[in-house]
């Protein structure tokens, strides 16, 4: 089988959970899947919401000394947590990023589920992990951290896709060669010739800012002027492309 890598999952992280688990689910008219039972021995709470094959997660602590509590002292609650990649064989690509000096933080494995994070430090900017769920070559098939039935929930009438995530850095260009390093990407050029990762079902655009994080998020919606109208009611803060929940810039496009 060839190699390949798709983006699954975008993890966010705030406290306490609610309501931005709820608003999000509101705004952009999508079912929460699954709470994770898992994630407690990590000191973590958190749902999932599938955006068609694209699972967005937010976790939340839920006691003191957590890894995801640190992050938010360190960011003041600002940035995306995790991004997180299927792909052939994770332990393959996590030697791989151990030969740059990119160390693995934790392996997770829930038969049959296989997961390797990488250590944000390293990776900078936000935590990568590489996964891969044996038996599942179907991209809506089996795929345990979102549940038994992640697929039942996708709703698409509002929300169609997860089509961007952008990464700020003081040097974009280094951070986006990092990245492509780490994933075994080429960097490429946007129209607007901001660097950018390629992936089957999504683009990581790196811009500029004062310092590395995951900033925003683009989705392909149905109507925006009918999501903005949901996240004004919902009373987040909006401006005439998106709104701002759970650290990071939520744009909409149609």
């Amino acid at each position: 089988m060839a190699p390949f890598l798709r983006l699954r999952q975008i993890c966010l992280v705030t406290e306490p959970i609610e309501p931005a688990a709820s608003q999000l689910a509101a705004i952009m008219g999508l079912t929460i899947c699954y709470r994770d039972p898992h994630v407690g021995k990590y000191g973590l709470e958190n749902v999932l919401l599938p955006v068609d094959t694209t699972l967005l997660e937010i976790v939340a602590p839920t006691q003191p000394g957590t890894a995801a509590g640190r992050f938010l002292d360190k960011t003041q609650g600002r940035g995306g947590y995790m991004a997180i990649f299927c792909c052939d064989d994770p332990d393959a690509r996590g030697r791989h990023a151990a030969s740059l000096g990119v160390r693995t933080a934790n392996v997770i494995d829930h038969a049959p589920y296989h997961g390797v994070q990488l250590h944000p430090r390293d990776c900078r900017a936000a935590f990568i992990e590489l996964n891969h769920t044996a038996g599942s070559d179907n991209i809506r098939g089996p795929y345990p951290p979102a549940g038994p039935d992640w697929d039942k929930a996708i709703r698409t009438d509002v929300t169609q896709a997860l089509t961007a995530v952008e990464m700020q850095s003081p040097d974009p260009a280094d951070l986006a060669a990092h990245w492509g390093r780490i994933l075994d990407l080429p960097v490429s050029k946007g129209a607007d010739g901001v660097p950018e990762l390629r992936l089957p079902n999504a683009t990581f655009r790196f811009v500029q800012g004062a310092s590395e994080a995951m900033t925003a998020l683009t989705f392909k919606v149905a109507d925006v002027g009918k999501v903005l109208e949901a996240a004004k009611a919902q009373g987040v803060s909006c401006t005439a492309e998106g709104f701002s929940l759970a650290g990071v810039e939520f744009k909409l496009v149609t």
